[in-house]
């Protein structure tokens, strides 16, 4: 269920970078671009420390936390780059 929760969260965090770049995008037109390149910073800050805690708080060895730390973070950067290139 956290795992779940995590990837709604990164896909709402990565709707509202976009719904921000679209209003500025009429004066400055990379914004969608530079959003995406910040959505994608964020969200690897965000999941690094999800793996983070993973490790030194709950007690999961780094290669149990690192396979998580892929999905949660490829799921999104997925998603943004696709959304990205056919769409924006």
């Amino acid at each position: 269920m956290r795992t779940a929760s995590f990837l709604v969260a990164g896909l709402l965090l990565l709707a509202s970078f976009f719904v921000i770049a679209k209003l500025f995008s009429t004066h400055y037109p990379p914004a969608t671009t530079a959003a995406t390149a910040a959505f994608l910073v964020v969200w690897l800050a965000v999941t690094g420390a999800n793996m983070w805690v993973g490790v030194n708080k709950a007690g999961y060895a780094a290669s149990e936390e690192l396979p998580i730390l892929l999905l949660l973070f490829g799921v999104p950067a997925l998603v943004a780059v696709i959304v990205k290139w056919k769409f924006l």
